[in-house]
């Protein structure tokens, strides 16, 4: 792994540029679920100084914006530091979310990874291996910056899914925690989409007019999880409330009827 060790870039504002009025009504229901989640869970709480992992796609860009918008109303005070792992691929990416953090006065730093072998090309590299990188890449980062709480732009969606993908092909009954402890509670993951649906955030991020991503997965349409994706939403044409039932499974277990 390739560190760069530089101060964090710093904004001259402590705010996003101000929210189209036309999508109000989409950041009310954004904030409603990342309200609820905060409270369930304790998610944000005083003087917290909160890593915000961007990969450049409309949840983790959501996820940043609404973070910053709530600062000026929030019950506590927190500091957000918007990063981004560049993995080495030959793309766009960096440059534009660059321009995108420094237009929008956003606190930033980004990670250069060169996890590809001579000869590999994208399509070489497993789902595994690339999250591996970009995780152990940020936890080194939150601990560098001083940050005791990363946030991670998982939606109600991904839970669900992730639920299944657990069930078929690990054979065990787990998700994604809102929140989660490690290195002993030096560091604590957050997800305060956890409650937010992802066409909520299709929608926010098409308003906002964020970047479109120039570097996709190339393993996106082949994954598990792009056929879990599938699966719930075929069944949601027979049976409405599916995902949701899905969602809310794991708050309702019967030990009772467990082997």
């Amino acid at each position: 792994m390739q560190a760069l060790i530089e101060e964090p870039k710093k904004s001259k504002k402590s705010n996003l540029k101000k929210i189209d009025k036309k999508i109000n009504t989409l950041t009310k229901i954004i904030y409603r679920g990342v309200g609820r989640a905060i409270a369930d869970y304790n998610l944000i709480e005083n003087n917290d100084k909160i890593l915000v992992a961007v990969s450049g796609g409309k949840d983790s860009l959501s996820l940043l914006k609404i973070l910053q918008m709530r600062q000026s109303f929030a019950p506590v005070k927190y500091d957000i530091l918007a990063v981004h792992i560049n993995m080495g691929y030959p793309c766009q990416q960096p440059k534009i979310l660059e321009s995108f953090f420094k237009e929008n006065d956003i606190n930033y730093y980004i990670e250069k990874l060169n996890i590809l072998k001579p000869g590999q090309t994208r399509k070489d590299i497993t789902c595994f291996w690339c999250s591996w990188n970009r995780r152990k890449a940020i936890f080194e980062l939150a601990g560098k910056f001083g940050c005791n709480k990363v946030a991670l732009g998982h939606h109600k969606d991904d839970i669900t899914e992730t639920i299944l993908l657990n069930m078929f092909f690990q054979g065990e009954i787990s998700a994604m925690a809102p929140r989660q402890e490690l290195f002993q509670g030096k560091i604590t993951i957050i997800r305060p989409f956890a409650y937010v649906e992802e066409k909520i955030l299709e929608q926010f991020a098409t308003r906002c007019n964020f970047p479109i991503p120039h570097c996709t997965c190339p393993n996106a349409k082949t994954s598990k999880r792009t056929l879990m994706k599938k699966i719930i939403k075929n069944l949601e044409k027979d049976i409405k409330d599916v995902k949701n039932n899905i969602f809310q499974s794991l708050k309702r277990i019967k030990t009772d009827y467990l082997l």
